[in-house]
């Protein structure tokens, strides 16, 4: 278990919610496992703290993580960016450099790693235009293949549309193509009784189902993908993947201790 003292390093996580988090679970074992003198904890904050919360972490040099749905208001305050933050406009882990806050995006790398589990091919629906479908989309740009869009606010879909083709996506509003992955990159899944990101129908034909939200025994969505003879996992591998690139931002020099994060998640996800 982490020692905490008064000389401990603060590292957070920050979202609305955040009580489903695993992060706090998995860096801390990182954390105990290396021996090192620091705590990670979960900071719920609505929209309108945000703000004041990243002056303050700021004011304090605390380091930390971003879900959501605050990536790409975190990436908005925040004055140094890596590139391909600064070109998603969504940050998912921050660390104190010279007095101010830096971001970066780290879902990209554990988005790549978790869909090379799965075998995933193109073309590929994401359902959401938040900050983790702005993840989806450079990883389908790194990837070279097609993406769809599919949202609840048709306005909103044909903007992420318009954003991604100006990312150099080969991008499209979802027109009902025949599509080999699809990736929920929206909340929905969290709370069991939650409807699916993507109607069964369109489900049809597809080979492939990444959940970008975790839970308990998996979410229903991934369960019922499954059910249909489809690869399907819902968000750990991910989770433990990005957790390990973010980690290294906080302690530069450190190797991150994969096998045990991993552990660590899984330990959580059956308590």
């Amino acid at each position: 278990m982490t020692r905490v003292s008064a000389t401990s390093r603060v590292l957070a996580i920050l979202g609305d919610p955040v009580r489903h988090s695993l992060s706090p679970a998995m860096h801390n074992a990182a954390i105990t496992a290396l021996g090192l003198d620091a705590v990670y904890v979960g900071i719920p904050a609505e929209a309108a703290a945000v703000p004041h919360v990243v002056r303050a972490f700021e004011a304090v040099g605390i380091a930390g993580n971003v879900t959501v749905p605050h990536k790409i208001t975190v990436a908005q305050l925040l004055i140094r960016l890596t590139p391909i933050a600064k070109e998603l406009g969504a940050v998912n882990t921050f660390w104190p450099e010279n007095g101010r806050l830096a971001g970066d995006n780290t879902d990209v790398a554990g988005l790549l790693d978790a869909l090379d589990r799965l075998d995933a091919a193109g073309p590929w629906l994401v359902a959401g235009t938040g900050g983790a479908a702005r993840a989806v989309a450079a990883a389908a740009r790194t990837r070279g293949t097609t993406l769809f869009v599919v949202s609840r606010d048709s306005a909103r879909a044909r903007e992420f549309v318009a954003w991604a083709r100006d990312l150099g996506v080969d991008c499209f509003t979802d027109d009902g193509r025949a599509v080999e992955t699809v990736i929920n990159a929206t909340p929905l899944g969290l709370k069991g009784e939650d409807a699916f990101p993507v109607p069964e129908a369109r489900v049809a034909g597809c080979r492939v189902a990444l959940d970008l939200v975790y839970a308990a025994g998996e979410t229903r969505w991934v369960r019922q993908c499954r059910a249909r003879g489809m690869r399907a996992a819902d968000g750990r591998v991910m989770l433990v993947a990005q957790g390990a690139h973010a980690f290294e931002r906080f302690f530069p020099g450190t190797v991150a201790p994969r096998a045990i994060m991993s552990a660590a998640v899984e330990r959580a996800l059956l308590a």
